[in-house]
């Protein structure tokens, strides 16, 4: 997760900026699905390149391994890898269906676009010394792409919706080489401020559809952890200066949350702009409950 979301936002930005929407014409169709597989395929060469360059030539290599990781960060990362999955899968569907493939093809093709590309990013790992193949990060992908999948195929539409939400933390002061050393690396590895929630859209689940609730409306779920300076377990110092002792503790919330892209618009800019504001869970006031058997009210929780 941390090695591969910021090039996964950069690929949901030029995606989300080079996609049209198209006649129904079938040269149109063709020439407008290959540019947009061309694209994907250029970025995901691209980032692929960029990243092992970026990250993985500096360590050592080794034969393939695998390695369980299962228990690191309170399986933070795991629900981050679930997550990251959907959410680039839901791009892909997106882009595959403005160029005028049709659904099922679009569901089936785009959907897995978070699945493949995060496939790589394991086979990076399993040849590397450092991390190895993991098994639960190959889970969650393959869960996180099943969900969007599986909603398309059933209601034509995202009744429960992956989102993430970040808010800083004193953490990263004392380990800013694993948690980020500023604010752009820390939305990306310090999962002590990491949010991962489920959206759903209430009237779309539970209303029919001449009901007045607003339709853009959500009420979310979501999960985090704190506490936590290292994988497994805290760390005692950094550099010889002490770290402070702190209970680990996963924290649950519930808070309501909107759904941008049921705000209807016919203005292609907004509406993409819409497509990508959805990945974020908009700051609400919010309940928490975390396994320091506390209950703690947020009015505005990031």
């Amino acid at each position: 997760m941390k090695k591969a979301l910021l090039a996964i936002l950069l690929i949901f930005s030029v995606l989300s900026a080079s996609s049209q929407d198209t006649l129904r014409d079938p040269a149109k169709v063709k020439r407008n699905v290959k540019i947009v597989v061309g694209t994907e395929l250029a970025l995901y060469a691209v980032s692929m390149t960029g990243l092992y360059f970026a990250w993985y030539a500096d360590y050592p290599q080794s034969n393939f391994h695998f390695y369980n990781d299962n228990g690191e960060w309170m399986q933070m990362d795991k629900i981050g890898h679930g997550v990251t999955s959907y959410l680039v899968g839901s791009f892909g569907y997106e882009m595959l269906r403005d160029a005028g493939l049709d659904e099922k093809r679009s569901i089936w093709l785009g959907g897995t676009l978070g699945l493949a590309f995060l496939t790589t990013v394991e086979v990076f790992d399993g040849f590397s010394s450092e991390w190895g193949f993991s098994w639960g990060d190959m889970a969650a992908n393959t869960l996180g792409a099943g969900l969007f999948i599986g909603q398309q195929f059933l209601w034509h539409e995202q009744r429960i919706t992956l989102k993430y939400s970040f808010h800083t933390t004193e953490f990263a002061d004392y380990r800013p080489d694993v948690l980020g050393s500023n604010f752009l690396q820390q939305t990306i590895k310090d999962y002590n401020g990491q949010t991962y929630w489920a959206s759903f859209n209430f009237k779309s689940l539970f209303l029919n559809k001449e009901s007045k609730f607003p339709t853009w409306l959500n009420f979310a779920f979501g999960y985090g952890a704190t506490g936590m300076t290292g994988g497994y377990e805290n760390a005692l110092e950094h550099n010889g200066k002490p770290i402070p002792y702190y209970d680990r503790k996963r924290q649950f919330y519930f808070s309501l949350d909107v759904d941008f892209t049921k705000i209807p618009t016919n203005n292609k800019v907004l509406k993409y702009t819409f497509k990508v504001l959805n990945i974020f869970k908009l700051p609400f006031p919010t309940l928490e409950y975390n396994t320091g058997n506390q209950w703690v009210w947020h009015w505005i929780y990031f």
